[in-house]
């Protein structure tokens, strides 16, 4: 079973449809943002009903309970069941592919529909000629490879065959920790909202390091009056849990959005890709003040620890300005 969900789907919502199919199948692979991949072997077996019918039940709850329609595809292989839901018109609904149908169901498709297919791939194909998956088909797979280069050629014609031998691999959404700030007033750049991002780095760092967790990477949103909102990624060097990396990421964030007279109403601060911290790898520094400020934040987490976690807040708006 291979599921799509609406586009622009928020996070929370997306971990929501994945516990729904977990209900199905104890196999789900996560496809982020928005996709998901079930095996159904065992849960056929388990629910002792069709699998049209598994669809059918999940689409139903995922109406009823998150307010989501899904497009729902069901097939033999991964190709042929994310062809199928990328086949689907409208907000959602169930197309299933029987096995001994696959092929001639993929006959008559246009080439950029099967799944793994990109446009490039799709105008080589349609420049020599072959301009449907059962022309793909027929093609000798010498020819297919020539035309888009070895591995990409063999993938494409074994999957216009209808051979997909990969198996649904269990996958989890990639945790990740969010903190959010809200302002009383429309809000223009400016110390307040340096000192609002500072809180949040501080609070992100608080709750990483308390989970034992640290981030790949950081997403900062910025949300402006009118319902507007602008959204950036990005990595860091190393992942980290520490307020100063934290920092140093997120000022370049807000760097980046270039805001002029934007009024903003919130910021919110994630982090993303998370590790365990005992994954991550430290290593000796010869920077005997970054050490310092190691030592007094670890003293910190203790001093929040037994006194709460508002004992301690951002020490100071100093560093908040721009670098030159």
């Amino acid at each position: 079973m291979h599921v799509r969900c609406p586009d622009r789907l928020p996070e929370e919502t997306y971990r929501q449809v994945l516990e729904l199919l977990s209900d199905l199948s104890p196999v789900v692979q996560a496809l982020p943002p928005s996709a998901a991949l079930v095996e159904l072997k065992g849960a056929l077996r388990y629910h002792g009903v069709g699998a049209r019918r598994l669809g059918e039940v999940l689409r139903v709850r995922t109406i009823s309970l998150l307010g989501v329609d899904i497009r729902v595809g069901i097939g033999p292989s991964i190709t042929v069941a994310a062809t199928a839901s990328g086949q689907i018109t409208g907000p959602g609904g169930v197309l299933a592919i029987a096995p001994e149908h696959a092929a001639h169901w993929l006959a008559p498709l246009p080439v950029q529909a099967l799944h793994g297919i990109g446009p490039r791939q799709a105008a080589a194909l349609r420049d020599y000629g072959v301009h449907n998956v059962g022309l793909l088909a027929a093609v000798p797979p010498a020819t297919v490879q020539r035309l888009l280069g070895g591995r990409a050629g063999r993938t494409a014609a074994d999957r216009a065959r209808g051979i997909d031998p990969r198996p649904v691999v269990p996958r989890a959404l990639p945790a990740s920790a969010c903190v959010r700030h809200s302002f009383d007033r429309h809000t223009l750049d400016g110390a307040a909202v340096r000192a609002a991002l500072l809180d949040l780095v501080v609070q992100l760092g608080v709750l990483l390091r308390g989970r034992g967790q640290a981030a790949r990477s950081l997403t900062l949103t910025l949300r402006f009056a009118g319902g507007t909102h602008w959204e950036k990624t990005r990595r860091l060097p190393a992942a980290s849990a520490h307020d100063e990396d934290l920092r140093t990421l997120a000022y370049q964030l807000m760097d980046a959005a270039a805001l002029q007279r934007g009024r903003l109403t919130g910021l919110a601060l994630k982090g993303e890709d998370l590790v365990d911290a005992d994954q991550v790898a430290e290593q000796i520094s010869l920077d005997q003040a970054r050490e310092s400020r190691l030592v007094a934040e670890a003293a910190m987490d203790r001093i929040r620890a037994k006194y709460g976690p508002t004992t301690i807040g951002p020490a100071t708006t100093a560093p908040l300005h721009r670098a030159s």
